[in-house]
């Protein structure tokens, strides 16, 4: 006893220092879990993190004690599995990397506008290797001075007030080059293969190179492009990765035969399937704001809130892209994926790690979880000509590119319901549309009001005097907080007020990057936290596609709205169900 109050005993010593090798082992287990990447299976993953540990631990053989208490010591030099993974999270775009990215349908809008910017300002904000190339393959007959010449007027320079711009574009441009071809002719997938050799072997040798493809082309063509390169231009010294475009199918089964042909050829770790909303600042704010805060946490459920909206209007019609839209409709363009992903991260639980596989699981759970869809609680709309001043709005159907008398809706809304111990009984009221009074896309937390009357006289109706979160994903990127605050002065007036985060006034070093430059870095350094996985995308279908078609076999009509307008009043009709107001419409 008196050993143990000194702290003296010898047996005592032994044995903390036994249990501080352990805690260390421990230690370096647990950071090696938190920070490794996704296994296969459980039984792999507990390998590897027994293997890790091992590693990190380099046990010597112990001694045992007077008292038959074993002690193991951790070699000084060991190598650490926690810097292992730090050095492997922060070096994975290495400057001595070798990069080839090949942009297929490299003549088209979307590589000219998202695609080749993206690129470049990652090149301008130095996040490529040194040595990288970028090869553009399409069908249209150009040299590389005329590819360049088109793209050159596109390449932002939006950092550092465009310093060095020309400068830079020139620099990267000597990296660009184009080579012309078909789709479906794996002649011409040869030739690209030893055109982008060349210019590797002339700019670094044999050394091993990562080769990256996107697929920037229309959905009909993605299986025979991503068959052709997988089979004729795969990188032969390193590994290849294919980013693929949205939409992924158009409905369970078409999606079904898309991930079945791709798997013939490209593994699913080596598939990216992009969702460019993903990658907006806001979206990746969103986890960071709920799971790194404990104000939030004891917040995020039916307990506290109310209801959950999530918005996208767009200001604007088809405009000349009524033929591609209307093979697919607002439901399968937006909803299906943007508003659901955004749904799934919104209404997650804490993942075990920020590894791409953890985070991924608890976003299949929440969309497996959502109840199928009523079509009660659905609203569809096609907006219509609108005289405006001396000129006329014109509407869906006077697009030269849309069907004659086609019924494919422009807008929807609905109320979806997760079944589960956190949501049960929230709805979450989804709405999107085209030609709409404002471009803007936002999620909005709407909580329940304060229990008591106190305020009553002075607040009136509770339910519109609510606490609200709101998270401004474009345009204005922010997020604000509507509480009930007193206004200063004599006697007892209430007003509702806004904490305020605006990023372009906090933040207010530069432009924000585009989703896109975020999602093609994530490509590059391999991380798949804000990609699609295949039984991600079953289950949005599974969801989804039982009410397209019940609207496509009943033929139902959409309710008409004029261009500008906040949509057809069946929406409204459908929030007021749910004792809801559509808080975007409150502004």
């Amino acid at each position: 006893r008196a050993h143990a109050r000194s702290g003296t005993d010898p047996r005592s010593a032994t044995r903390r220092k036994a249990e501080g090798s352990r805690s260390i082992a421990m230690a370096a287990a647990a950071a090696s879990l938190g920070a490794s990447r996704a296994y296969a299976t459980p039984v792999a993953r507990g390998a590897a993190i027994r293997s890790r540990t091992r590693a990190a631990r380099k046990i010597i053989p112990g001694r045992r004690s007077a008292n038959g208490l074993r002690v193991d010591a951790v070699a000084a030099d060991a190598p650490s599995a926690i810097d292992d993974d730090a050095a492997m999270f922060k070096g994975k775009v290495k400057k001595s990397g070798k990069l080839s990215i090949c942009v297929f349908g490299a003549s088209g809008d979307l590589a000219k506008k998202k695609v080749y910017p993206a690129i470049f300002s990652l090149f301008y904000d130095g996040h490529l290797p040194d040595d990288f190339v970028v090869f553009g393959y399409a069908r249209s007959n150009m040299s590389n001075d005329e590819f360049k010449d088109r793209i050159r007027s596109s390449l932002p320079c939006r950092i550092s007030a465009a310093k060095d711009c020309d400068v830079k574009v020139e620099k990267f441009l000597t990296r660009c080059f184009y080579t012309a071809g078909q789709y479906d002719d794996p002649e011409d997938y040869k030739s690209l293969d030893v055109a982008m050799a060349e210019q590797e072997q002339a700019l670094w040798g044999d050394k091993k190179t990562l080769r990256l493809f996107y697929l920037s082309i229309p959905p009909s063509i993605f299986v025979p492009v991503a068959q052709n390169a997988a089979r004729h231009v795969s990188s032969k010294s390193g590994e290849t990765r294919v980013i693929v475009e949205k939409p992924f199918g158009r409905d369970l089964e078409s999606s079904r035969a898309l991930t079945e042909a791709l798997a013939q050829d490209l593994a699913e770790e080596h598939t990216y399937r992009i969702d460019h909303y993903l990658g907006k600042e806001l979206i990746e704010n969103l986890t960071v704001l709920r799971f790194s805060n404990i104000v939030f946490q004891p917040l995020w459920s039916r307990t506290y809130i109310r209801n959950v909206q999530i918005n996208f209007s767009e200001n604007f019609g088809t405009e000349g892209r009524g033929g591609y839209f209307d093979n697919y409709g607002i439901v399968r363009d937006v909803i299906q994926n943007h508003l659901l992903q955004i749904l799934a991260l919104f209404a997650m639980e804490e993942p075990a790690s920020l590894d791409a596989e953890d985070i991924r699981d608890e976003k299949v759970k929440v969309i497996r979880s959502i109840r199928p869809i009523d079509m009660d609680n659905v609203v569809l709309g096609q907006y219509k000509g609108k005289r405006d001043g001396d000129g006329v709005l014109p509407g869906y159907l006077d697009d030269d590119t849309v069907p004659p008398g086609s019924r494919c809706p422009t807008f929807a809304a609905m109320a979806l319901f997760i079944d589960n111990a956190r949501w049960d009984g929230v709805p979450f009221l989804i709405k999107a549309g085209k030609a709409l009074h404002k471009r803007q896309a936002e999620i909005r937390v709407q909580f329940h009001h304060s229990p008591g009357n106190l305020y009553k006289k002075q607040l009136g109706n509770r339910e519109e005097n609510s606490n609200e979160l709101v998270f401004r994903i474009q345009p204005d990127e922010g997020i604000y907080l509507n509480i009930n605050s007193k206004i200063p002065g004599l006697g007892m007036r209430l007003d509702q007020t806004d904490l305020d985060l605006q990023y372009k006034t906090k933040y207010s070093g530069g432009a924000l990057p585009d989703a896109y430059e975020r999602l093609i870095l994530d490509v590059v350094q391999g991380d798949k936290r804000l990609f699609i996985r295949n039984d991600e995308l079953e289950a949005a279908w599974k969801l989804f596609t039982p009410m397209l078609d019940r609207i496509e076999e009943d033929e139902i009509a959409p309710e008409l709205y004029p261009y500008g307008s906040r949509g057809p009043i069946g929406a409204h009709y459908l929030a007021s169900r749910w004792n809801v107001r559509w808080g975007d419409t409150m502004e």
